[in-house]
């Protein structure tokens, strides 16, 4: 496999995710290096901005299991991972597997489950397996958690802890379309019948395990340049430093962004990663990894001020 049909897989995959939803370019572009970096995603953006859509129309795209929770405040562990049930002809425990198992998941409104529910996908996320009754079950290679969450509804909603948001590679921001686009989508809705513009079924599939496997080998063997890595670290040892950050990015955070930059880098046909790459993806991956200090709050500022403030002081390599 070469860098040529890697590009030509993400070309794909873009255009099959493009046919249901317009207007998203950079998030998908994000997404399929999250996919190919073996990352996950916190989708957020105001109700009826495409989320489900997306992360239904990825998954579509390719040739994986997929799954799908919608979180609840009464959703509970057992709900996810699954659980043992007596089989009297048997007499014997059976697992009963959920929604957990399987290759792309879907975790819809992540937000509106209770911290213990939360709870139950972080070993998943981190491991790639889960543990039921003492013992373990591997959710294989290609598991990846798409989650989507309303920023603007806070009733009946709990925060996600730091721990579990350090598992995203990337939080991605949807906001409402360009009115171009939002003419494009009522254009594309209008001539269909009502809800078909929500159907993935007709995309078709592009990316199966083996290729997806094959790509991220290919990846995998990029080297990142010294100057890359320490271009890397000094931006997240910057985030601990700053007097506007109360608690800066992990050792975490800098593998997920140098990880990030080798899938962008053979996603654009390149076996060689750029400071362009690094400041790209920046501020996705790290969003979500910093808590601001008080006095940032105070003033009003976002993370992405802050972070995008600390890229534009560290020199980049030449």
């Amino acid at each position: 496999m070469t860098l040529e049909t890697l590009s030509q897989r993400a070309d794909a995959l873009r255009a099959e995710i493009g046919k249901t939803v317009l207007g998203q370019e950079d998030v998908i572009d994000l997404l399929l290096v999250a996919l190919f970096a073996r990352g996950h995603v916190l989708l957020e953006g105001p109700p009826g901005t495409a989320k489900t859509l997306l992360a239904r129309s990825f998954a579509a795209a390719l040739d994986l299991d997929f799954g799908r929770i919608q979180f609840t405040p009464d959703l509970m562990p057992g709900d996810v991972l699954g659980t043992s049930i007596f089989n009297f002809q048997t007499n014997d425990f059976v697992l009963t597997k959920g929604p957990v198992f399987s290759q792309v998941l879907l975790a819809d409104e992540i937000n509106r489950a209770p911290p213990k529910t939360q709870a139950a996908l972080l070993q998943a996320m981190n491991e790639r397996m889960v543990s039921i009754d003492g013992t373990d079950h591997s959710l294989g290679a290609e598991f990846i958690v798409v989650a989507t969450q309303n920023p603007i509804e806070q009733q009946g909603t709990y925060p996600l802890p730091e721990a579990q948001l350090d598992r995203f590679l990337f939080k991605l921001i949807i906001d409402f379309p360009p009115e171009a686009v939002e003419m494009a989508i009522l254009t594309q809705h209008a001539a269909q019948p009502l809800e078909a513009g929500l159907e993935t079924a007709h995309l078709g599939q592009v990316l199966d395990a083996a290729a997806l496997a094959e790509s991220r080998a290919l990846i995998d063997s990029i080297i990142l340049g010294d100057d890359i890595l320490a271009y890397i670290l000094r931006l997240i040892r910057a985030t601990r430093e700053s007097a506007d950050i109360a608690y800066g990015a992990s050792t975490r955070a800098a593998d997920a962004v140098a990880g990030a930059a080798r899938a962008m880098a053979a996603l654009n046909g390149r076996d060689f990663a750029l400071p362009d790459d690094v400041k790209r993806l920046y501020v996705p991956a790290l969003r979500h990894r910093v808590v601001l200090g008080p006095a940032a709050e105070i003033e009003g500022r976002s993370s992405e001020q802050v972070l995008e403030n600390i890229l534009n002081q560290i020199e980049a390599p030449r």
